[in-house]
C-alpha cells in the first residue's frame, strides 16, 4: 500500500503543482502546501503515541533532511514548474534514483558500485542531457529553470541518503511531521520576504491543487514514503522514480494537452531505461 501510494500519488503530484502555480505565486504556493500538512501529520503522529524528540542530534537531522528534500529539493520543482510542463518535470526528477545509487557509495558504510549500474547512470544523465538540450533550444522554459530541476534530485536524494544512514530516535511519521513544519515556516517566509501574498488571487483550481498537494501528496504520499525509507533496500525504494514519471507523463496529456518532442521522448526512453538498469543491477549486487 505504500509502494502504491507513493508510486499514483506522487506520480500526480506534478500535474497538481502545476495547475496551482499557473494561478498562484510559487513559493508562497510551497509554503502553504506544508504549513497545511504539518499539524495534520503532527496530530496524527500524536494520536498514534508519537513523541517530539529529545536530543539535539535529532533535531539537527531533521532540519538538515527538511532543507535539502523539501525546501530545496520540492521547492525548486515548485518553483520551476512555472514555465516547465509537469510531464519534463517529473522526467528530470527521475535521476534522484541515479543520484541516489551514487551518493550510496559515498563513506565508509558506502557500497561499491558494479560495473551495469555505473553503466546505467552515465546512460541516465545521458537521456537527461537530451531532454533538457531539447526544452532549452525550443525555448520551452528559461535556463534557470531546467537548472532547478537538475539540482533538485541531488538534493532530494542526498537528503534521502542522510535519512537513511542517520536515523532519529522519533517515530518515521513524526519525523515526517516536523520536516513538514520546518518547510513551511521557511517557504513562507521566503514567499511573504518575495512579495508573493500581494500577487496571491485564488482560483478554484489553485485552492483544490493546494488541497491536494497537502493532504494526499504531503500527508498520505511522503509519510509513506518515509516510511519506506527505513523498511527497505535503496533500490526498491529507486523504484518510484520510474513510476512517477510514467504516471505524471500520462497525466499531463490527459489534463493539459502536454506533448513531448519526438527526440525528448527518446530522452524520455533513455532515462527511464537507464533507472530500471540500475535498479535490476544493485538488487543483483546485493543478493
Amino acid at each position: 500500500m505504500a509502494f502504491a501510494t507513493v508510486y499514483l500519488v506522487w506520480g500526480s503530484t506534478y500535474l497538481a503543482i502545476r495547475i496551482g502555480v499557473s494561478d498562484a505565486p510559487a513559493i508562497l504556493f510551497a509554503g502553504a502546501r506544508f504549513l497545511i500538512a504539518a499539524p495534520i501529520m503532527l496530530a496524527y503522529a500524536w494520536f498514534r503515541g508519537a513523541q517530539l524528540p529529545r536530543s539535539r542530534r535529532d533535531w539537527l537531522i531533521i532540519v538538515a533532511t527538511a532543507l535539502l528534500m523539501l525546501v530545496g529539493a520540492n521547492g525548486l520543482v515548485t518553483w520551476s514548474e512555472q514555465w516547465v510542463d509537469s510531464n519534463q518535470a517529473a522526467l528530470i526528477v527521475a535521476t534522484s534514483a541515479l543520484w541516489m545509487a551514487w551518493f550510496g557509495t559515498w563513506g565508509a558504510r558506502g557500497e561499491r558500485l558494479p560495473k551495469l549500474t555505473i553503466a546505467g547512470l552515465l546512460i541516465g544523465f545521458a537521456g537527461v542531457a537530451v531532454l533538457v538540450g531539447v526544452g532549452v533550444k525550443l525555448h520551452q522554459a528559461p535556463l534557470s529553470a531546467y537548472a532547478a530541476l537538475l539540482l533538485s534530485p541531488v538534493l532530494w536524494a542526498g537528503g534521502s541518503v542522510v535519512s537513511r544512514r542517520y536515523p532519529t530516535t522519533s517515530t518515521p511519521l513524526m519525523t515526517a511531521a516536523l520536516q513538514m513544519l520546518v518547510t513551511g515556516v521557511v517557504m513562507t517566509t521566503l514567499g511573504l520576504l518575495n512579495g508573493d501574498l500581494a500577487r496571491w488571487h485564488p482560483t478554484p483550481s489553485a485552492l483544490g491543487a493546494l488541497i491536494y498537494l497537502a493532504v494526499l501528496g504531503s500527508c498520505v504520499a511522503y509519510g509513506a514514503y518515509y516510511w519506506l525509507v527505513h523498511e527497505v533496500t535503496p533500490a526498491q525504494l529507486g523504484t518510484y522514480a520510474y513510476v512517477n514519471p510514467a504516471v505524471a507523463v500520462v497525466l499531463g496529456w490527459l489534463v493539459l494537452g502536454e506533448a513531448l518532442h519526438p527526440t525528448q521522448m527518446l530522452g524520455t526512453a533513455i532515462v527511464l531505461g537507464s533507472v530500471i538498469l540500475v535498479t535490476v543491477a544493485s538488487r543483483r549486487s546485493r543478493r
